[in-house]
């Protein structure tokens, strides 16, 4: 049986002194938590949440990273750089990151692989626009997105990546797709995977919900067949807010 993940996405929010109060603030809220629990925070507070979550159950992420170990590439930050300060998730292909600095399926590769050459675990965003789920594209946007995120990966990495289905739509919009269309469009992207590497491989991938989750609906979505947990933007940055959706079968 799958485990559930669920990741906070505090996007350009908190200072670092803000990110230890909430730690010392959240952390007994959740130590007892079923679900594996990832608060993926700014760059700079990276170093103060990882020194903070030592002995706890909380695992830092970071939200971005360029696919390169070093080079010419200004105000970005390396796979090799997140390792050394101890990250173990990283988000990739977060709809933000592909609508405002243009990245492409095959930018969104390049990271997945480079996540694996450094032992980092990504958590990679497909998600389809208003205009293409109106459109009845839905399955068609994200079943590619899939496809070319996993491109060239092996059978085990595609078993240790995790893939967060969030619906640009939904995203802080506090629009929230009904739990049973959620899961279907999460059994499409299940059903690409397993087309490629096979069923077994298909089972074991962490598939994700994100797109306005809050505790008043997180039961309801993460107690569907196919969806594995969340990825919380907005509601990630209450911190009692988020234990109960950390804890939302409790």
């Amino acid at each position: 049986m799958r485990r559930k993940v669920i990741a906070g996405n505090w996007k350009m929010n908190m200072l670092p002194n803000e990110a230890i109060e909430y730690l010392q603030a959240f952390e007994p809220m959740v130590k007892n938590a079923e679900a594996e629990v990832i608060l993926c925070v700014p760059y700079t507070d990276l170093f103060y949440c990882i020194m903070n979550a030592q002995g706890t159950n909380i695992k830092i992420g970071a939200q971005n990273m360029h696919y390169s170990e070093t080079g010419a590439y200004t105000g970005e930050v390396s796979p090799k750089m997140l390792k050394v300060v101890g990250v173990e998730y990283v988000i990739i292909g977060h709809s933000e990151r592909r609508a405002y600095y243009g990245e492409t399926d095959e930018i969104v590769n390049k990271k997945v692989k480079a996540a694996f050459e450094y032992e980092l675990k990504p958590i990679v965003c497909v998600g389809e626009s208003l205009e293409q789920r109106e459109a009845g594209k839905t399955e068609e946007i994200i079943t590619s997105q899939t496809r070319l995120a996993l491109e060239g990966l092996t059978p085990e990495q595609v078993k240790a990546t995790i893939i967060a289905y969030e619906p640009i739509w939904a995203i802080g919009t506090g629009k929230t797709a009904t739990s049973e269309d959620a899961n279907n469009s999460i059994k499409s992207i299940r059903a690409e995977i397993a087309k490629i590497y096979g069923s077994e491989v298909a089972e074991e991938v962490i598939i994700q919900y994100g797109g306005s989750v809050k505790s008043s609906n997180a039961k309801e979505l993460f107690e569907t067949s196919d969806i594995d947990g969340g990825l919380v933007g907005g509601a990630s940055l209450k911190p009692d807010e988020f234990s109960k959706i950390v804890n939302y079968n409790k």
